[in-house]
């Protein structure tokens, strides 16, 4: 996939992606770090880490970090008309999350694999301090 085709995909459509992709690093992180845990035990801590609020707190504290392409993914992800609504979220936070996971899915498709390990490892080094 080119990177015209990356830029001009749906920002709903790189989220979708997105959330898949980081929800994968969250468990493969917490099977790692616990490796004796029940299923529903590592789903409830994963929990943590995918919530939109979580990710909101994320996006918040690396924006300045974003190159200006990241920034503007992120920025159409945050803007673009969502067709669901946020089911334990507010709206606000909600919005943020789907830009924080249209990134995570253009780094992704875009084989950014060291900048999508940074992004990833910084926010759980975030959520971490923040619960």
């Amino acid at each position: 996939m080119n990177n015209t085709e990356l830029i001009t995909m749906s920002p709903l459509v790189l989220a979708y992606l997105g959330d898949t992709v980081y929800e994968s690093y969250i468990r493969e992180y917490l099977i790692t770090k616990n490796i004796n845990k029940k299923v529903n035990d590592l789903h409830k801590s994963a929990i943590k880490y995918v919530k939109a609020k979580s990710q909101a707190i994320i996006i918040h504290n690396i924006e300045e970090e974003l190159t200006e392409e990241e920034h503007r993914i992120y920025k159409r992800g945050r803007n673009q008309k969502s067709h669901t609504s946020a089911k334990n979220a507010d709206i606000i936070d909600y919005k943020c999350a789907t830009g924080f996971e249209a990134l995570i899915g253009y780094l992704y498709l875009s084989k950014q694999t060291k900048r999508l390990d940074y992004i990833v490892n910084k926010g759980i080094e975030i959520i971490e301090k923040s619960f």
